[in-house]
């Protein structure tokens, strides 16, 4: 199978990204291509090895609209691992394991990786489930990690590619609800490991509008009608219950606001059976 490498970067990385890189080649079962997207810079003076493709973009558009570039570059593969610019590969055979989990599964659409800091730590909100703080379980969930994953080609030839107009926040929860509709698996797989510095999503400007946007985008994309008061009752009463800055709670809900006037695409409201098979995997579309 061939295996596309996508990163994303804003140029302000060199350093972390140059490691990245050294440890993408250093696998054992090299890349079939690797693109490097320069999200709104130039890339000129990084230095990147001749073997990288590198696609600088004249304006920010945003984690979606920088991954949709790669993955036009990279369309011809069987498999795309995106990952953070910032992350490190820290073992050689992450290639190789990724290979075989695909063509031991034909239905397998999508691939996580665990992130954990240098120290081994993982945070909890980088585990993807509701009911276990464990990082080590793996195996069917229902979302993955945007720092660190793997899309099957054939699955995006179906489901289609990130969803431009969420720009940063919540579409891997959008393309996750769309693979399963389509009865792609998701696996998240705690022996591929991204080491990743310790952050928090609020580290962004935009963390705080696009959060609450994306949300209501998410419910008027995908949702039965009767389950999108509930989704969004239930996060709204969970900001308040845990946001202590006043001032990012007013973004919030400007966002909030904003994710009803404005477009975010068709809708394709999930199958009831979706609905049941992502509650039996224990996390039903309303949390």
């Amino acid at each position: 199978m061939t295996l596309g490498v996508a990163i994303l970067t804003m140029g302000t990385r060199p350093k972390e990204l140059a490691a990245l890189l050294s440890s993408v080649r250093a696998q054992t079962t090299s890349a079939t291509r690797t693109v490097v997207v320069g999200n709104g810079c130039s890339l000129a003076d990084l230095g990147l090895p001749d073997w990288v493709e590198v696609v600088e973009l004249t304006e920010n558009l945003g984690v979606t609209g920088g991954r949709n570039v790669a993955l036009d570059h990279l369309r011809d593969m069987d498999l795309v691992l995106d990952l953070d610019d910032d992350g490190l590969l820290v073992s050689d055979t992450d290639f190789e394991r990724i290979v075989g989990l695909f063509e031991a599964d034909p239905r397998l659409g999508i691939v996580g990786f665990r992130i954990a800091d240098e120290t081994g730590f993982t945070q909890r909100r980088h585990v993807p489930r509701l009911r276990s703080g464990d990082p080590m379980r793996g195996g069917r969930v229902t979302t993955f990690l945007g720092g660190a994953h793997v899309l099957s080609g054939k699955m995006l030839a179906q489901v289609g590619h990130w969803p431009d107009a969420f720009f940063f926040s919540h579409e891997e929860t959008d393309m996750a609800w769309r693979a399963l509709d389509a009865g792609w698996e998701i696996r998240y797989e705690p022996d591929l490991l991204l080491q990743h510095p310790r952050t928090s999503p609020a580290r962004h400007a935009v963390f705080y509008r696009t959060n609450a946007r994306n949300r209501v985008y998410l419910a008027r994309r995908h949702l039965p009608a009767p389950l999108v008061p509930v989704y969004l009752g239930i996060w709204v009463a969970m900001t308040m219950a845990r946001t202590r800055d006043a001032a990012g709670l007013r973004a919030w809900f400007a966002g909030f606001k904003e994710g009803w006037r404005t477009t975010c695409g068709p809708r394709r409201p999930l199958r009831w059976s979706t609905v049941w098979t992502m509650t039996r995997l224990g996390r039903p579309p309303v949390l």
